[in-house]
């Protein structure tokens, strides 16, 4: 089981509102503050931001990708629209992918600084 995931930003502040809006369409709230990093969870702190200033944005496949589970699709579909309103971009807009799976209803951002997040559940 994995028990926190930690994602590079390059600007704290920006990503902190923009992940706040994006895990907050998904039930998480932001749980700890420290001077480099903020954690994000539902009960314990799962989703970390750490603050990397030399960071460059990925501009290509070359990043990491991170899918976290929703309860609906209407949540997946919150999550992507509170990606884009946030500024962050569409890597793939919420709808199906049966090239996953029977039920796999997804959708894909990513953030300012380029790190791939999904958002996925499975339908019947």
């Amino acid at each position: 089981m994995i028990d926190h995931v930690s994602v590079p930003v390059s600007e704290l502040e920006r990503s902190t509102a923009f992940y706040e809006a994006v895990l907050g369409a998904l039930g998480y709230e932001k749980l700890e503050t420290r001077p480099a990093t903020i954690a994000f969870g539902r009960k314990y702190s799962e989703f970390w931001i750490n603050h990397r200033p030399w960071m460059k944005p990925v501009e290509d496949d070359s990043g990491m990708h991170i899918a976290l589970r929703a309860s609906s699709p209407e949540m997946v579909d919150a999550f992507h629209a509170a990606a884009l309103t946030a500024g962050g971009s569409s890597d793939g807009e919420p709808g199906l992918r049966p090239q996953h799976g029977e039920g796999y209803y997804a959708a894909f951002i990513r953030d300012p600084d380029g790190n791939r997040i999904e958002a996925v559940t499975f339908v019947k």
